[in-house]
Order: C-alpha cells, then structure tokens, then sequence
C-alpha cells in the first residue's frame, strides 16, 4: 500500500525465550529478515527496524534487506522507548503504519489486507482477529505518528493510543489463528514452527 511505514520492534531480551527472538529460525531464515521482507512486500516503505539487545548480531542479519535500522539505547527502559525511536525515523508523510513485534511473525497477505482495510473505511486504527480474539500488528493512520512518537510506559504505550481512538478502530475477522501468534518461549516458539513456520 502506497505510503505505508512498517515499524518492526527487535530491541528486547528474550530473557524468556533465552536466545534472541530476533534471530529464531523461521521459514529458513533469521525472524527478523523474514518480517522485514514480508512488511516489504505487502508495500511499506520505509520499515523501520528498532535493535537495541545484540544490536550487531541482529543488523548483521539485516544487510540487503531495505530495512532502516534505528538503535534504541535505552530498549531496557520498556517497550516505549523502542516505539519513540522508530516513530522518529518514519516520515511524517506516512499514510498508515504497521507497528509489529518480532516475535510476532505475519505474512504480507495479512498485512496488505489490513492497509487496504484502514485506507478503504478511513478507520483510524485496524487490528485483525481470529474466533474473536483480537491479534497483531495493529496498523495506525498516519496522522496518528505524533501521538505514537509520544507514548511512554506510563501511560501503557500504544495502548493508549488505540484508547483514545476506539471509536474509530476496525476490527478485520482473519481465518486463520496466526495473527495471534505470540512466541514469548521457547515452547510456543516450537509449537507456532511446527504449525506455521517451517521451511517445507
């Protein structure tokens, strides 16, 4: 979709993962390039990928993937600081942006539905779900950036945001449980590999 950012949050520990989530197998390739490539080709431009945890090692798996790498020096401080730092490297002439966690792995056909939904209904915020639990990425108009550019833990991140805009939000049904995918351990890592993201 033409106009669209992807802001793609890698900065964290994995502290329960125990390895870098970011650089997890997933389709035969390191997580990270494979949503990279997959925000790519459901048409943002720029995506924006926030390191903060093993900066080199997860940049290193980057190279020649289009992505705009942003380093969050302050990534221990909460999830906050990584929106900030990405939302400052999006244009101000963005007409929506996917915000994604790595550990939330989603194909571009979802993500370009999503875009199309928000720019079709002119909705301020689209979120998909399956069976009736809502998933992720959630995608934000553009003119929302100065708000998103502002969040802080305080006030639960973009939480709020999606708060303060909940009349204007649009719930997209998605067929498929994998928008709400979650790999916070190396258990549902296996389990959501074993369903969704090998390689065969």
């Amino acid at each position: 979709m033409s106009g669209a950012a992807g802001l793609l949050l890698a900065a964290g520990m994995s502290t329960r993962m125990g390895t870098p989530k970011a650089l997890l197998d997933w389709r035969g390739q390191p997580l990270v390039r494979y949503q990279v490539e997959q925000l790519r080709a459901a048409g943002c431009d720029p995506v924006v990928v926030v390191l903060g945890h093993e900066q080199e090692r997860i940049a290193a798996t980057l190279e020649g993937s289009g992505a705009c790498i942003v380093d969050n020096p302050h990534y221990a401080e909460g999830r906050a600081t990584s929106v900030r730092a990405g939302a400052n490297a999006i244009p101000t002439t963005a007409s929506a942006i996917v915000v994604l966690n790595v550990d939330q792995p989603r194909e571009a056909a979802l993500i370009r539905a999503l875009l199309e939904a928000l720019h079709e209904s002119g909705a301020a915020i689209v979120t998909p779900a399956y069976a009736g639990r809502h998933g992720h990425p959630v995608v934000f108009a553009g003119w929302l950036l100065d708000e998103i550019a502002a969040v802080d833990e305080a006030s639960e991140g973009l939480r709020a945001v999606v708060r303060r805009h909940q009349h204007e939000r649009l719930i997209l049904p998605w067929p498929d449980a994998a928008v709400t995918l979650d790999l916070n351990d190396l258990d549902a890592y296996e389990r959501a590999r074993r369903l969704w993201g090998s390689s065969v």
